[in-house]
């Protein structure tokens, strides 16, 4: 069952990436590069727009976690994902889809647009986040007397890489 759904995942991350992200040539011949399952938060801060306060992101701070449970990696703050050997890619939104859960973040279609080592991630072209549970900001509880407050919110995902 478990990889019935994944394999679902990577059809629909597929499909997305045919549609949304254009410069992918040829979305029919991605290849997996590895799945993940995130855990974690999402960290905001209290930030003043003219006279107006509202939560805005400021990182994620996320444990990658293959199917089995063993940590493999980190997400973090470019967005960024850091693979246990060291390698790293940062991606670039090219899509975001509001989550089928009610007080969960988007759904994205991200692009890499740098990598660093030669390892896991150091071929991944594409990003997909998908089956988000949490991590929205509170629309309240930021106003002029939590200025530059922090709140970390937690989430979960699933985050599919692909070679381009």
């Amino acid at each position: 069952m478990f990889n019935r759904h994944i394999t679902h995942l990577a059809l629909l991350a597929l499909t997305s990436l045919s549609v949304i992200a254009p410069g992918f040539a040829n979305a029919a011949g991605a290849t997996p590069a590895l799945q993940a399952f995130g855990k974690g938060v999402q960290i905001y801060t209290c930030t003043a727009t003219g006279n107006d306060y509202a939560w805005h992101l400021k990182a994620p701070e996320a444990t990658l976690s293959d199917a089995h449970g063993k940590v493999i990696g980190k997400h973090f703050a470019g967005p960024s994902w850091r693979a246990n050997d060291g390698s790293t890619v940062v991606g670039e939104p090219l899509n975001a889809s509001p989550s089928p859960n009610q007080g969960a973040i988007p759904w994205l279609v991200l692009h890499a647009k740098s990598h660093d080592g030669s390892g896991d991630m150091a071929s991944v072209a594409y990003i997909v986040r998908t089956q988000t549970e949490g991590g929205v900001a509170p629309a309240t509880g930021c106003d002029a007397g939590h200025a530059n407050a922090e709140l970390r919110v937690p989430y979960t995902a699933v985050y599919l890489f692909f070679h381009g």
